[in-house]
Order: C-alpha cells, then sequence, then structure tokens
C-alpha cells in the first residue's frame, strides 16, 4: 500500500512539474503550505491531485479541458515576462546608486565607459591599436560575440580559444 501511494505521489509530482506552472515561489514550484490545502500538517494524494487540476485549470483559458499551443504560447510569454520583469528589477536594485527606483544615465555611465568597455577593447583589437575596426568588429561578429581569441598573437584575448581572425 505504502508504495502504491508512493509511486502515485512521485506520478503525480512529475505531472505538477510537466505542466508549466503558475509562479508559487522562487523555484516556480508549489510551497508545503500551499500543499497542504486543508493545513493538517501532510500533503495527501487528493492534495497533489487538487494542485495539478489547478494548475491545468489555470493554463486551459477557455475551459475546454485540453491545452492548445495557444495557451501553452501564452503561459510561457507569461513566465518569461515575469522573469524578465524580475530580472530588471534586481539589475535596478543592484546599479541604483541613489537608491531613487530608476536609473539616471550618471549611474550606468561607469558601466559603460569602464573596465567592462576597456576588455571588450581589448579584446577585440586584434592590431592593438586602441580601437576596434570594422574588420575585427566583423570577425567578433562571426565568432558569435564568443569570448576571447581577438589576438592575433595570441597573446591577451582573456579566455581565448586561440582564433586568430
Amino acid at each position: 500500500m505504502k508504495t502504491q501511494i508512493l509511486m502515485i505521489a512521485i506520478a503525480a509530482g512529475l505531472t505538477l512539474n510537466a505542466l508549466p506552472a503558475v509562479a508559487q515561489d522562487a523555484n516556480d514550484r508549489p510551497d508545503f503550505a500551499t500543499l497542504d490545502t486543508d493545513g493538517d500538517g501532510s500533503i495527501t494524494l487528493e492534495e497533489l491531485q487538487a494542485a495539478g487540476d489547478a494548475r491545468f485549470a489555470a493554463i486551459d483559458t477557455d475551459g475546454d479541458g485540453a491545452l492548445s499551443a495557444e495557451e501553452l504560447t501564452a503561459q510561457a510569454d507569461e513566465r518569461r515576462a515575469e522573469r524578465r520583469a524580475e530580472g530588471i528589477e534586481r539589475m535596478i536594485e543592484r546599479l541604483d546608486e541613489n537608491d531613487d527606483g530608476v536609473l539616471q544615465q550618471a549611474e550606468l555611465q561607469d558601466r559603460r565607459g569602464g573596465p567592462d568597455a576597456e576588455r571588450m577593447i581589448e579584446r577585440l583589437d586584434a592590431d592593438e591599436d586602441g580601437a576596434i575596426s570594422e574588420e575585427e568588429f566583423a570577425a567578433a561578429k562571426e565568432r558569435g560575440g564568443k569570448r576571447g581569441g581577438g589576438k592575433r598573437d595570441g597573446k591577451g584575448g582573456g579566455r581565448g580559444n586561440g582564433d586568430r581572425g
């Protein structure tokens, strides 16, 4: 009996994770309290099934009992938008030096002309003239933005792969 319940619980968990989720915590997985709907300190098979049904119903926006490509796409787009918004919030928190909730040009100025830009010039400037020529730019674009390998003499260029242009 215990083995059967365990197998059903595992199958229900897989079903919960296989469907695109309505975000419930940082990992897009419901927490214990959400699954323990009666608050008795344990999660039953019925509670797991109810959670799976609720997630399915949230995605099944037309209520026809089936998930269309459009419904799955809409759910995926919504999750991507939520993650993008969270990333933007983290970026603002990290870079907002005056804590006003927005980024001014001055707060970004150091990043554009700072060490990252210097490393990019150093990495892409194959002829070491202090500037990126159209050819050097094209070579970097051809490499697909991969790091390193910009220097022709094999010296520098970061974590290069030995590309010699």
